[in-house]
């Protein structure tokens, strides 16, 4: 994990560096990409979504609502709910954001053979699909 944590802050630089034009930093690539593909999710689908604590996600899009990237509204059908769509700003820029996502994994597996990058894939799911199993099972067992 620590090599993995590694790779994920040098990624961080990486999108920092990217979209410093932009007003967004690095780690609002997960929203973007979240919110443009379910538009309408609720704040705590999102949560889920991209595995951020709700304060977290809701600083956030408070963030990313102030500098016109999103819009909240209340569910129709659950007035307690909040729900965030993108703008046109957002949608905009999502094309930008999706390259730098490819070039960077590019980068990383430039030399790596499409075999063994298939099987590291399979492997990374796993695992995460593990991590995330226990932050279910966490939520369960704190209601």
């Amino acid at each position: 994990m620590r090599k993995t944590n590694i790779i994920s802050r040098c990624e961080g630089i990486y999108r920092q560096d990217k979209l410093k034009d932009s007003g967004l930093s690095a780690c609002h690539h997960s929203y973007i990409l979240a919110i443009s593909h379910h538009p309408g999710m609720t704040q705590d689908q999102l949560a889920k979504h991209i595995c951020i604590d709700k304060s977290g996600v809701t600083r956030h899009l408070s963030y990313l609502e102030k500098k016109g990237y999103v819009e909240r509204r209340s569910d129709q059908h659950d007035k307690r709910a909040i729900c965030v769509y993108p703008t046109q700003k957002m949608l905009d820029v999502l094309p930008e954001v999706k390259k730098i996502v490819k070039d960077w994994n590019n980068y990383l597996t430039k030399n790596i053979d499409p075999e063994e990058l298939d099987c590291f894939n399979r492997v990374l799911d796993q695992i995460a699909e593990r991590a995330k199993k226990y932050i279910y099972e966490k939520e369960e067992t704190d209601k």
